[in-house]
């Protein structure tokens, strides 16, 4: 019996030691939300089910206050979905990036989005 630790493949299930899954070959790259992707899973399913829930209560014309309520907990749903996408990016991605010496079009490519999340323009030209 081994004592090696291991991680899964996301793709196969199957067990990878875990150095493995840590070096990865040149031009792979693994989104570092994989360690967080069946808690994102089930956030996205309950903001799934909020979702219907607000759709039955435009069905039965419920009042207008209530639905907003339920309009608020969905975008501060969403938002924590976003958020923990986001960490694990910079965490991870940018991290990954950076000690490739990639890290300025993956910072770049994270400030447009959340730019564009708070309503605001995305730089033409990239920073130097």
């Amino acid at each position: 019996m081994t004592t090696e630790k291991t991680a899964h493949d996301a793709a196969s299930g199957a067990a990878v030691p875990l150095a493995a899954s840590v070096a990865e070959p040149p031009g792979t790259f693994r989104h570092s939300y994989s360690r967080d992707r069946a808690q994102l899973l089930r956030r996205l399913s309950r903001i799934e089910g909020q979702v219907r829930g607000i759709a039955r209560m435009i069905e039965r014309e419920e009042y207008c206050v209530d639905i907003l309520q339920q309009t608020s907990a969905l975008r501060a749903a969403v938002d924590a979905v976003s958020l923990q996408v986001l960490e694990d990016h910079v965490q991870g991605c940018i991290r990954t990036a950076a000690e490739r010496g990639e890290a300025q079009e993956y910072v770049d490519e994270v400030l447009d989005v959340v730019r564009r999340a708070i309503g605001r323009p995305v730089r033409s030209a990239p920073r130097g």
